[in-house]
């Protein structure tokens, strides 16, 4: 199993957050594996076996939901926000579950906010009214997220439920989230670039060893 590094680096600031697409399912199922036990049943209100990680992450529905992430240089997944959508929610009331998760290396430098923002927009782009969080009451990393956002937050026998009104889109959100994807997207592209490069030079300067 892939374990993240005892530095990882993030050089982006603010946090760049990628929308994600079915080519990094396999990041997307690493990165939850990679989550210890607490932190597992702090993200999914449970507990969550490999199993349990493997059947969500294969029912994900790409053309329906929207999914996030942030990378860290070598590529590895490091924050993850599942945006998802009820077919209810299609049809009538327009509401949004948000979920994520960031690699415990990485807390505490702003990566779960930008997710949020990076969702809170792209709702707000997308005619979606509220948008909540359910999770546990002892989840302080969501609650903070929520708190901050100004949602409300309501508790009940261990679980917390926050709702927030999204505004409706205009010229200039809508500006915003596609500025801030292109900032993502290239993000993306360099840091592919340098470690396919890196991968290469590997290659080519690895020499047999000597016998």
């Amino acid at each position: 199993m892939h374990k993240n590094p005892s530095k990882p680096l993030i050089n982006s600031n603010p946090v760049l957050v990628l929308e994600l697409a079915s080519i990094h399912t396999e990041k997307i199922r690493l990165h939850l594996k990679d989550l210890g036990e607490s932190d597992r049943q702090l993200r999914f209100g449970m507990f969550a076996s490999d199993e349990f990680i493997d059947n969500y992450v294969d029912s994900f529905d790409f053309l329906r939901d929207v999914f996030f992430g942030v990378f860290e240089q070598d590529l590895n997944l490091v924050g993850f926000a599942h945006l998802a959508y009820s077919p209810i929610a299609l049809s009538s009331s327009n509401d949004a579950e948000f979920g994520v998760s960031v690699s415990t290396t990485l807390r505490g430098i702003g990566i779960g906010t930008a997710l949020f923002k990076r969702a809170a927009i792209h709702c707000r782009n997308s005619n979606i009214n509220i948008l909540h969080v359910h999770c546990l009451s002892t989840n302080d990393g969501m609650m903070h997220i929520a708190k901050k956002a100004g949602m409300l937050v309501e508790r009940s026998h261990g679980e917390a439920e926050a709702f927030l009104r999204i505004l409706p889109g205009n010229k200039a959100s809508v500006l915003k989230e596609a500025l801030e994807a292109q900032a993502a997207i290239v993000d993306y592209t360099i840091k592919r670039s340098v470690k396919q490069s890196i991968k290469i030079a590997e290659q080519l300067y690895t020499f047999p060893k000597l016998v």
